[in-house]
């Protein structure tokens, strides 16, 4: 067979020699090799010879930087982005032709840039060269040109870089060389060099103008777009394209419609590596390098990295050692949480303890340890990703470097619709075009000055002669030159902010402009979401459509309605959850929010926790630390000789050593404020503890103190002695509910007659005196009639509420008479819930209703008010506890 001659064609850009070969395949062109220029220029060096590629330069410059003096800049050398602006400076003066060592006695920053180029040269592997040295040793194998390119066809290209024209025109005298510029201007440059320049004629496509609300909508159109061409045959995905000159402004926009349009919608500039799942590994990797072991942190992390070797030898299940409240963003947490877990709290019974510090060991190392970290947690693409990143910027900052790293979206560009800059648009072509971002400062884009080497020290023009400026507008000016079918120019109206917008000076002349408003009707939608959107007599037959309508229109009546909460007699569910055992404050649920009852004991929900370090404690917070502290001192003062007989002296000091002990199991279990906050608050729970275990009330003669005593079922905090048998049940009579809960302290006579009840309270008391406060204060009758039905009927028991910041304590009055009011609610309350009356109360929608998010907006001054009428008639005799006293 005989050998085919060899042919070069030179293009730019991956998308372009993508689209060279294939059509080189398709027309059996055999010999014919597509290529960069500098890639030609390569082939024709021979021997080992590469150019320097960005990996393998972030990385030269890495490992020389921190060694190389840099003068004036070596202030700036350790600081993020400065790896990155080096390299460019360097791809600049070398694209440039710019000899840095014979000028480095121009400036001190030529100096200074001119030992890092040295430094790096020497730092790269074997047969890396610049351009200059590319194009010296090409030259001298230049006699071999016509053997190792052949014939070469120059295509869609408007510039070549300055480095590589002397090349060009000695390969002239060897080998034919043809400029096809097609409708494109050819540099004039050219002339007299002998490279052929083929011209034809512009193209003249229709073009139109249009305007969009914002780069969403505009996004949102250009979908549209897309699809009506698909959908009415004119244009295959392989002939439509969207550009614009800075395609990171749109790359989320699209990578979101392109998953709701189901359209093969190719990046071929490619997507951030944060959007597949190995790039948020290495994210959630550098989250905790960068700002911090943490929980959620370390969760996130064990998700994506399961089969990492740290995670791989823990058993299934591990993460349920953790606890669910505690932030854990301390070393000081997790050595607490680490030492007291015991084989018997993980899944298999084993002890997996060490390989869980291990691993925590490791992430705590931070930053420095980064490559280390990475080669531990992470393993294939992702390990890569991480890899790349390292070499792209300081370990410091790798969660923002990981941000600016791209790779391929798997598409094939050849047959997909393309998202693309408008540079590789303007190198290869398509027949139907939407250029977006047609305002003034992002369309031509402008002249910046280099970061390392300002315009007074090379001229910009001579250091960077092609300027971003002046390829924007040469790669519009190309882009409506070569389209062959239709180009649609859009602009958007207003940016993310509202802030107006200006149009670009390049829609100069085209003053007809078709104004898409953005909430028009599309004449062809790109999704199923748009398409429902577009036709409300469609939405409204879909079920969910109904049932939201529905909803939405139940809310706005006075009347009480099924989306209100009412439900049939006698549910199955209903029933169930008001035979559960209650508790004072899910008794008060019932009573004051009764559709907070069913969505949380019904349905489960809770109100989200935030593991994020809070500023102070909420009230519910400080309650529940100052219970604590109390609970453990009473426990040590009852150990020794008793409450009753502890002066003030003992009480403080047990306090302060019960503090000590909450504050540790806290830090490791839960979120805590910062320090100066925490300590004051530590101070504060200290200060109410004494206080309450020091008021100076009657003190039963002989009395034994017990504190957080369990009742109806509940399981002891701890293994202190309790003064009756905690799992015997306790039921109201003639309600039918059966009651549990802790009794914050219990103070029993030595003769075993007379009980005290309290129940403390780190709020601000009330003005006046209350009972049941309407239907908020249940606690004291209801322990107070636990207490009797445990300890027999002749006990006589008092109870009260102490406020130990004032100190104020309550008594309350008559407690079987308060009882049997409370019964006659609590019956009322069963009939009317089970009845299917799951309503609306007064805390419904209140500054204290965890759920409101699940109610209307502002569902306090509009909802609640609205229905509050027709729910007090529906409930009846149990909207009369709202008026108790």
């Amino acid at each position: 067979m005989p050998v085919a001659s060899r042919f070069t064609l030179i293009v730019h850009g991956r998308l372009a020699m993508r689209e060279g070969r294939l059509s080189a395949a398709r027309d059996e062109r055999h010999g014919l090799q597509v290529m960069s220029f500098e890639q030609a220029a390569v082939r024709l060096a021979g021997g080992f010879a590469r150019p320097i590629d960005d990996e393998n330069l972030r990385a030269a410059i890495q490992a020389v930087l921190p060694a190389t003096p840099m003068g004036k800049l070596e202030s700036i050398k350790s600081l993020p982005g400065m790896i990155d602006a080096a390299k460019d400076t360097l791809h600049k003066a070398w694209r440039a032709g710019i000899d840095l060592a014979a000028r480095a006695a121009d400036h001190p920053r030529l100096d200074a840039i001119a030992r890092l180029e040295a430094a790096v040269l020497a730092q790269l592997p074997a047969g890396m060269m610049r351009p200059v040295d590319i194009v010296t040793a090409a030259a001298s194998r230049i006699a071999h040109a016509p053997a190792v390119l052949g014939p070469i066809e120059i295509a869609g290209l408007t510039e070549l870089s300055p480095c590589w024209r002397p090349l060009l025109k000695a390969l002239t005298a060897h080998i034919p060389v043809q400029w096809t510029a097609g409708p494109r201007t050819a540099p004039l440059w050219l002339e007299g060099t002998g490279v052929r320049v083929a011209r034809e004629t512009s193209q003249t496509p229709v073009v139109s103008t249009v305007s969009a609300a914002t780069a969403y909508h505009e996004a949102i159109e250009a979908m549209r777009w897309v699809r009506s061409l698909l959908a009415s045959g004119r244009a295959a995905p392989s002939d439509i394209a969207i550009a614009t000159a800075s395609p990171a402004d749109y790359d989320d926009h699209f990578l979101a419609l392109r998953a709701d349009a189901n359209i093969d919608l190719h990046f071929v500039h490619g997507v951030t590596t944060v959007t597949t799942r190995e790039g948020q590994a290495a994210a959630a990797l550098a989250d905790i390098v960068v700002r911090g072991l943490s929980q959620s942190r370390l969760r996130r992390l064990a998700a994506l990295c399961r089969e990492s070797a740290p995670f791989e030898v823990l058993p299934e299940g591990w993460l349920r050692v953790l606890p669910t409240d505690a932030p854990l963003s301390t070393s000081n947490a997790w050595n607490r949480l680490l030492a007291r877990l015991k084989p018997e709290d993980w899944a298999d019974g084993a002890d997996h303890s060490p390989a869980l510090r291990a691993a925590v060991d490791l992430l705590a190392k931070g930053s420095d340890a980064a490559p280390e970290i990475g080669e531990a947690f992470l393993k294939g693409r992702a390990l890569a990703i991480w890899r790349k990143a390292l070499l792209a910027g300081p370990a410091a900052s790798i969660d923002a470097t990981l941000e600016t790293l791209k790779q391929d979206d798997g598409l094939e560009a050849c047959v997909s619709v393309a998202w693309m800059p408008a540079s590789a648009l303007a190198a290869s072509p398509r027949r139907f075009v939407r250029l977006l971002g047609l305002n003034s400062s992002r369309w031509p884009r402008g002249i910046a000055e280099d970061r390392l080497i300002p315009d007074h020290v090379i001229l910009t023009a001579e250091l960077d002669p092609l300027p971003v400026s002046l390829a924007d507008r040469r790669d519009f000016a190309t882009i409506l030159a070569s389209t062959a079918g239709e180009v649609v120019l859009s602009r958007a109206r207003r940016d993310s902010d509202g802030r107006l917008l200006g149009r670009s000076p390049l829609l100069a002349g085209r003053e007809e402009e078709i104004y898409l408003r953005r909430n028009a009707l599309p004449a062809h939608a790109f999704s199923e979401t748009d398409r429902l959107m577009a036709r409300p007599q469609e939405f409204s037959a879909n079920p969910q459509a109904i049932s939201a309508q529905g909803c939405w229109l139940d809310w706005r009546r006075t009347e009480i309605t099924p989306h209100d909460g009412l439900v049939r007699p006698d549910h199955p569910l209903i029933l169930a959850i008001l035979s559960r055992t209650q508790s004072a404050s899910s008794l008060r649920r019932l009573l004051r929010n009764p559709l907070s009852f069913v969505w949380v004991y019904a349905f489960g929900w809770r109100m989200p926790e935030s593991s994020a370090e809070p500023l102070v404690l909420d009230a519910l917070g400080v309650g529940d630390l100052v219970h604590m502290v109390l609970d453990s001192a009473l426990r040590n003062l009852e150990s020794a000789d008793g409450l009753a007989s502890a002066d003030t002296t003992a009480i403080v000091a047990a306090v302060d050593r019960a503090a000590g002990l909450v504050a540790a199991q806290w830090e490791s279990e839960r979120a805590i404020p910062p320090a100066v906050i925490w300590g004051r608050t530590l101070d504060d729970a200290r200060l109410m503890a004494s206080q309450a275990l020091t008021y100076g009330d009657e003190l039963l003669p002989g009395a034994r103190s017990y504190g957080e005593v369990p009742f109806g079922g509940l399981e002891p905090k701890s293994k202190a002695e309790t003064p009756w048998d905690p799992y015997m049940q306790v039921t109201i009579a003639d309600t039918g509910f059966n009651i549990a809960g802790y009794i914050d302290r219990l103070d029993i006579a030595g003769d075993g007659k007379r009980a005290l009840v309290r129940d403390y309270k780190t709020g601000r008391p009330p003005r006046t005196a209350i009972r049941l406060n309407g239907g908020r204060e249940l606690q004291r009758c209801l322990y107070a009639f636990a207490v009797k039905a445990l300890l027999g009927d002749d006990v006589a028991i008092s109870a009260s509420l102490l406020f130990p910041r004032e100190p104020v304590d309550l008594q309350l009055e008559d407690p079987e008479a308060v009882l049997a009011e409370i019964t006659t609610y609590l019956r009322a309350a069963r009939v009317s819930f089970a009845g299917g009356a799951a309503l609306t109360g007064p805390d419904t929608g209140g500054d204290y209703d965890d759920l409101a998010f699940a109610l209307p907006a502002n569902a306090s001054a509009t909802y609640c008010k609205r229905k509050m009428p027709a729910a007090t008639e529906r409930l009846g005799d149990v909207a009369q506890v709202w008026e108790a006293e």
